[in-house]
C-alpha cells in the first residue's frame, strides 16, 4: 500500500510554521487589539484573523512559483532571502521587540494588522512557498496542506481561548515560549541559508 502522507514533511511544515507564526506570542497582541470587544465579537475576530492568514498563505503557496518564474527568481535565491527574513523575525522574538500597532474604529483589526502581516507575514509566506516547491507527489501535497491547516487550527484555538490561556500560562509563561520559538526559528533560518548556499555552489559546479 502506497504512502498516504509524508509524515516527516508534515512535521517539518507544522513545526516551522508554528515557530514562525508563533501562536502563543500572538495572544497578548490579540487581547490588546480586541480588548474593547464583546466575547462574541472577540470570537468572530479570532476566526476572521486566522481565515485571512490562511487565505494569504494558500495564495502564495499556489501561485508562488508563477510569481517566481515571472520575476526570474531562482529557488535558492528565495531560500536565502527567506532565511534572512526569518533571522529578522527570530531576533524580534528573542529580544521581545514588538511592533507599535494602532487601530481605529474604521479598521477591522482582525484583518489588518492581525491577519496580515502579523500572522501571515513574509517569513510564513516564504517558508510556505519553499515547502510548496518540494511537493512532487500526493503524499507531499497532503503533508504540506495538513501542516498549513494544522498550524492555522492551533492559531484559531489559541486566539479563541486566549483569555483562558493567559490565565493558565500567565505573561511569564508566554514570554518563555516566545523566546524558545525565537531560538528554534534562528536555527531554521540558518539552515535555509546554508541550503541556498549549497544549491548555488552545486549550480555553478
Amino acid at each position: 500500500m502506497s504512502e498516504v502522507v509524508n509524515a516527516t514533511l508534515l512535521a517539518e511544515v507544522f513545526i516551522t510554521l508554528f515557530v514562525i507564526m508563533d501562536p502563543p506570542g500572538a495572544i497578548p497582541l490579540f487581547l490588546s487589539l480586541t480588548h474593547g470587544l464583546s466575547p462574541r465579537l472577540r470570537k468572530r475576530a479570532a476566526w476572521q484573523a486566522v481565515s485571512v492568514a490562511l487565505g494569504v498563505i494558500v495564495t502564495f503557496a499556489v501561485f508562488g512559483r508563477q510569481i517566481l518564474d515571472y520575476l526570474n527568481i531562482s529557488l535558492p535565491a528565495l531560500q536565502c532571502a527567506g532565511g534572512l527574513l526569518l533571522l529578522l523575525v527570530a531576533l524580534e522574538l528573542l529580544t521581545g521587540k514588538q511592533q507599535d500597532v494602532s487601530s481605529t474604529k474604521d479598521v477591522n483589526v482582525a484583518l489588518v494588522p492581525l491577519g496580515t502581516p502579523l500572522l501571515a507575514g513574509p517569513g510564513a509566506i516564504v517558508a510556505t512557498m519553499v515547502f510548496a516547491e518540494r511537493v512532487d507527489a500526493v503524499p507531499d501535497f497532503v503533508a504540506v496542506a495538513g501542516g498549513v491547516v494544522g498550524v492555522h487550527l492551533v492559531l484559531w484555538a489559541m486566539l479563541r481561548y486566549s483569555t483562558l490561556i493567559v490565565r493558565v500560562l500567565r505573561e511569564s509563561g508566554i514570554t518563555l515560549v516566545t523566546r524558545i520559538a525565537g531560538l528554534l526559528l534562528s536555527a531554521i533560518a540558518v539552515q535555509l541559508i546554508a541550503n541556498a548556499v549549497r544549491a548555488f555552489i552545486a549550480g555553478e559546479g
